[in-house]
């Protein structure tokens, strides 16, 4: 009976059983690391195609890398495996198995088992082999890979004038590319060549790479026709894209629904009177940045409060007239839907858009402007001509021009923006250099109108401001103690628990009222008397319109930005001689009244007058709804910033053959002024048309838009380009020993004392504003239609 050791039994049964699931193992390992070579040779090989970017090199190589350890950890695993069976042969060779003949059948099953081992012993060493093989492919690889990387990555900086440049921005990419993720976004990876990548194909400053595999952009499809618009009859749909969260939005909306049928009139009479004319629908962003959390969003909480409310008015106005227009509108108050609706880059707002911009109009104001700048790169600057900034005090050409502002003293927290000056849009027409945009006011039937006539108190006035501090202006006791000698006085100061002690006694204070009531009481009222601000707001055209007299305060001297903290900072020099000079101007007596407060007799006296005058409801065409969208309408149709006009500027130093075209003006009949010359052509695309240019020349204290005022005429900055020639001042006999060319806001111009003349150099400068008292100004003056002054007789 042989005996066997117990442990060799166990031993020898574990080896019987492992050994056929070791094979699988084995074959499975082999077979790994049969796809996992070609799987990194492929992935080394595909790497070089020239169509993949040289960014995505360096990564490739980095995975080689790794795949060679893995195969070296793979032959060391299998030479592991070897020693163990090494082991498990020496441990049977010392066993008591070949003492007998009975112990010849379990060596034979071990055989086999040495057989295997050969073969594993075999497999490794070809695995290592290989390892050592394939690192010397990938050495060579990356060898490969480094030298055509490094003939990348010394890119030189192309010297080409048409890219002047180049240089400083690649010089400024390497030491700032890391300040914005934009540009990682973008590929840039630091090396030579992905600045060069980006500033040619991201940005534009550098010309394209003759390696870069740039294939022939197909044909571009024809323009598909543009959707024409269609003037729409319901405005649920705006209310809805207005969206919820805020007071401003609700009081907004709440407006809209008010006026909502006069809208919807409007809209069929400018519909006939277009008579089916073709209108392409725009594609309109509108971004209204004061209400965004970014900017502060003031305003919000206090329309509840006896905040101002101007801004929202006009800008509830302007959603529902591009809205009946038949345009296509998106509305945003939150810059994370700015960025969104823009396609801006992720980052710091250093780099473009990432797509062409979907929009043909932006609406926005100074904050949104701002915030548009701060997030679109180089594409604000390319798209800029699509920006409309609508702007309560306007801004002037000499506050707008960024070189002249700085250089002159007019440069403020508001200006500089280099944009053509029309496209700042303002609540009045105070200023011709912009665009007038304005609001409307409620409309009165027959009945109404008839109504108020018959219910009017003779002795009741309305005192202007719904907060506390506008009663806190000096010597209102002196000017309120006759007012309350001949009226009963109203107020609706705002208050929460306490009347607030800067209102007397006397004056009886509804509070806050809602809009419905106010109109009301504006009903009722024969006065409504304004204490010298809010400046130029929509409540005394609200209560001239329900048939009150609005009497104001003259200023004297005129308020402005060198003599007001209000205005300080605004980028206007705008001299403001009362409250609303609006008001003042363009409506006047009997409706509006402009007295010196300080007066004691000239205020009784017109207070007395106006007891005793009877007014009815008037409203100016311009703030009607129809008004509006007819001003609206002919912006969007003629308005065209992106397309460069021909200036008419003749160079600064001319030679015999660079003389400037003849002049396109001609005497008129009684010899006052010029014309357009019947003989000289006309654009049929001109707009304003020539036909309403009228030129005169102001007095040395007139600026351009008094000029042209006091003949009945509206400045028209845009006319300038056809006054700034030479001969201009020949045809007006304006002697000119000299003539200069310059940037000066106030020129074309002529210093009669020393006859010398000067041209615009700038024409972002053209303004109908400022004056000098050594110049005489030339003006470009026009018509305009009867309460429509942002319009000439034909421009509709």
């Amino acid at each position: 009976m042989i005996t066997v050791n117990a442990d060799g039994k166990i031993m020898v049964r574990r080896c019987l059983v492992t050994l056929r699931p070791f094979r699988i193992f084995v074959l499975g390992i082999g077979f790994f690391t049969l796809c996992f070579l070609m799987t990194s040779l492929g992935g080394q090989f595909s790497a070089k195609r020239l169509g993949d970017s040289p960014f995505t090199i360096r990564t490739e190589v980095m995975g080689a890398l790794e795949s060679r350890g893995v195969l070296r950890r793979m032959s060391d695993m299998l030479e592991m495996l070897m020693k163990r069976m090494d082991i498990l042969a020496r441990l049977e060779n010392s066993s008591d198995f070949h003492k007998g003949d009975g112990a010849r059948f379990p060596l034979d099953r071990f055989q086999p088992a040495a057989g295997l081992m050969e073969r594993i012993q075999a497999i490794a060493q070809n695995v290592s082999d290989i390892a050592i093989k394939v690192d010397q492919i990938l050495r060579n690889s990356l060898l490969n890979g480094k030298v055509a990387e490094g003939r990348r990555d010394q890119c030189e900086v192309p010297r080409d004038p048409k890219y002047p440049d180049c240089a400083g921005k690649v010089e400024w990419m390497r030491a700032r590319w890391t300040s914005d993720p934009c540009y990682a976004f973008f590929g840039v990876d630091g090396t030579e060549c992905s600045f060069l990548i980006y500033l040619s194909e991201v940005e534009w400053f550098c010309p394209p790479l003759p390696w870069r595999n740039r294939t022939a952009a197909p044909p571009s499809p024809p323009p598909q026709p543009r959707v024409q618009a269609a003037f729409r009859n319901d405005l649920a749909h705006l209310l809805e894209l207005i969206g919820t969260g805020k007071e401003s939005l609700s009081f907004m909306k709440k407006r809209i629904r008010h006026l909502a049928q006069q809208w919807l009139r409007a809209a069929r009479r400018l519909e006939q009177k277009l008579k089916g004319r073709q209108r392409d629908q725009k594609q309109i962003l509108i971004h209204i940045g004061f209400l965004t959390e970014e900017s502060g969003d003031v305003f919000s909480p206090r329309v509840l409060k006896g905040g101002p409310l101007g801004e929202m008015v006009q800008w509830a106005d302007i959603l529902a007239a591009l809205f009946l227009l038949g345009h296509s509108l998106r509305v945003t108050v939150s810059l994370k839907e700015l960025q969104s609706h823009l396609g801006v880059p992720p980052g710091r707002g250093n780099c473009p858009l990432t797509s062409p911009l979907p929009f043909d109009l932006i609406y926005t104001d100074y904050h949104g402007l701002q915030q548009m700048k701060q997030h679109m790169g180089l594409s604000f600057k390319k798209y800029r001509c699509r920006v409309r900034v609508i702007d309560t005090f306007g801004t002037e050409p000499a506050y707008n021009h960024e070189e002249y502002a700085t250089l002159r003293g007019y440069r403020t927290n508001w200006g500089y923006w280099n944009l053509q000056p029309t496209q700042f849009m303002t609540m009045f027409p105070h200023t011709p250099d912009n665009s007038f945009m304005g609001f409307v006011s409620e409309e009165l039937n027959k009945t109404e109108r008839q109504f108020i006539k018959s219910n009017k108190v003779s002795s009741m006035a309305v005192v202007y401001g719904k907060e506390a501090s506008i009663w806190k202006v000096g010597g209102k006791e002196k000017f309120l103690a006759i007012l309350n000698k001949y009226m009963e006085i109203h107020g609706t100061v705002y208050y929460e628990t306490q009347r607030p002690p800067e209102v007397p006694a006397f004056v009886k204070n509804h509070g806050l009222l809602p809009q419905h009531e106010f109109q009301q009481l504006l009903r009722k009222a024969k006065l409504f008397i304004g204490f010298g601000f809010p400046y130029e707001g929509p409540a005394p055209l609200e209560a001239i319109a329900n048939g009150c007299v609005f009497l104001q305060a003259r200023f004297n001297p005129p308020h402005s930005s060198l003599n007001h903290e209000f205005f300080r900072g605004k980028p206007t020099s705008r001299e403001v001689s009362s409250q609303h000079p609006y008001a003042e101007d363009f409506i006047g007596k009997p409706h509006v009244w402009t007295v010196d407060y300080n007066n004691s007799e000239e205020f009784e006296a017109a207070i007395k007058t106006i007891v005793r005058t009877q007014v009815d409801p008037y409203l100016p065409y311009e703030y009607t709804c129809e008004g509006m969208l007819e001003r609206i309408h002919a912006y969007i149709q003629h308005q065209d910033f992106c397309t460069t006009s021909s200036s008419a500027l003749p160079p600064k130093a001319k030679s015999p053959a660079m003389q400037s075209p003849p002049s396109v003006l001609a005497l008129s009949p009684n010899a006052t002024h010029l014309v357009w010359s019947p003989s000289a052509s006309r654009d049929p695309r001109a707009w304003p048309p020539v036909d309403s240019l009228q030129v005169w020349v102001s007095e040395a204290r007139h600026s351009c838009t008094e000029t042209c005022r006091q003949r009945g005429l509206v400045c028209e900055p845009t006319f300038f380009r056809f006054l700034n020639k030479k001969d201009v001042f020949f045809q007006l006999s304006i002697t000119c020993d000299s003539t200069e060319y310059e940037m000066n806001h106030l020129y074309p111009a002529v210093a009669e004392n020393v006859h010398e003349c000067y041209l615009q150099k700038e024409p972002l400068l053209f303004s109908c504003a400022g004056y000098n008292t050594k110049y005489r100004r030339l003006c470009p003056c026009r018509d305009y239609r009867k309460g429509q002054v942002a319009l000439c007789r034909d421009c509709l």
